[in-house]
């Protein structure tokens, strides 16, 4: 029961950062998702990429902001090099972008 309680709670702080994480889907499912946000309420969205999903959370931001909400406006860019550890134990670099987009 405790486990479930953690998840739930992780799914509800996940969903209260207004973050979209940028992966392998379509380019339009997370521009849906940005637009979502900003239908419940959210000032501004946080649109989050590494490696090279970078490119997509460009081209989502510039969607969002041309076509679907037209009053939005890029807040922040922040960029970060974060290290992390492949399967085989060695280091690497891998960039990263928070793109902040505000209504």
């Amino acid at each position: 029961m405790a486990e479930e309680e953690k998840t739930v709670e992780k799914t509800k702080q996940r969903a209260d950062d207004n973050t979209v994480f940028i992966g392998s889907k379509p380019t339009m499912s997370y521009v849906l998702a940005v637009i979502t946000q900003f239908s419940g309420n959210a000032t501004e969205v946080n649109v989050k990429a590494r490696g090279k999903s970078i490119s997509k959370a460009v081209d989502v931001v510039e969607i969002v902001k041309n076509k679907f909400a037209k009053e939005s406006k890029v807040k922040d860019i922040q960029i970060k090099t974060d290290r992390i550890k492949t399967n085989e134990g060695q280091e690497m670099n891998v960039s990263s972008i928070n793109i902040v987009l505000a209504k």
